[in-house]
């Protein structure tokens, strides 16, 4: 992988797989919004991504923990609007 991840991050990594499949963006104006804008199948994708990237050491990430870390994070991200740009 060429991009600086931190591979040993569970959290890092789901969100790089994320925003790599474009399931999830930042806010250009409030980088602390994840914005959800894919579609199952982009979600489905990061899925896969994630499943990919090994760790520090070789070892890949458990299925299960990385899916519970998919979710959270999906549930997190606001549906389609950053919720600061719609209330200014």
């Amino acid at each position: 992988m060429s991009v600086d991840l931190h591979r040993d991050d569970l959290a890092a990594v789901v969100r790089y797989a994320l925003e790599t499949t474009r399931s999830t963006t930042v806010c250009p104006f409030h980088e602390e919004v994840l914005i959800r804008v894919g579609d199952d199948a982009a979600e489905s994708h990061a899925l896969e991504l994630a499943k990919r990237i090994t760790k520090s050491d070789g070892s890949t990430w458990d299925r299960e923990a990385l899916r519970r870390e998919i979710g959270r994070q999906l549930v997190t991200a606001a549906d389609g609007r950053c919720p600061l740009c719609e209330a200014t």
